[in-house]
């Protein structure tokens, strides 16, 4: 099913959004539990858009899994925040940790996403890997917060383009692709699936 073109231009308009809120550095006013406060509101939005409009829904249940697992590919953020690391932008808490832990969740998920498996055994391996995906980013966003409470000058990296991409656009799409990856698993398991792998 092609994205139907109010979807595309949402999506569209959201990014640019956040690239100009990066450009105009307009997080860098604000402290840092409500970087983290913006970054929740859009994943429970998302996840209202997808409770409550069907359009969006119907949409969301039809994209292939593969894309859904390939979205997660861009984790491979982590070799920059590797990077930041070793000069002094990031602190190793959160670099190091976070960056392996996305590194190691997005290669798993261009294996999974092309891996020849038998459906039952795709299921559990997307499962667990899903599981495994969640976890991390849950704990890179504790993570961050913590220590932008303490010194909010060590997570500045985060507020300024490109990192600041992460909480605007980024992460609730990667929280929320995780939880519809969930309610994708479930509804193959009761039979309800209409998507394509």
């Amino acid at each position: 099913m092609q994205t139907p073109l109010a979807i595309r231009l949402t999506l569209w308009l959201w990014l640019v959004a956040a690239l100009l809120v990066g450009r105009l550095a307009l997080l860098q006013t604000l402290p840092m539990p409500p970087v983290q406060g913006i970054l929740i509101g859009l994943t429970v939005l998302l996840v209202l858009l997808y409770r409550g409009s069907t359009a969006v829904r119907t949409w969301a249940d039809s994209v292939p899994l593969r894309r859904l697992l390939l979205l997660h590919a861009t984790r491979f953020v982590g070799f920059y925040f590797l990077w930041l690391y070793h000069r002094g932008g990031l602190p190793y808490t959160f670099a190091v940790p976070g960056g392996w832990g996305d590194i190691a969740v997005a290669t798993l998920a261009v294996l999974v996403a092309f891996a020849p498996l038998a459906p039952d055994r795709r299921q559990l391996v997307v499962f667990v890997w899903n599981a495994i995906g969640l976890v991390d980013i849950v704990l890179v966003v504790i993570t961050a917060a913590r220590l932008a409470l303490a010194n909010p000058s060590s997570m500045r990296a985060l507020t300024i383009l490109p990192l600041s991409l992460l909480p605007t656009f980024l992460v609730p799409l990667i929280v929320a692709t995780h939880l519809l990856i969930f309610v994708r698993l479930q509804q193959t398991r009761s039979g309800t699936d209409v998507a394509r792998a």
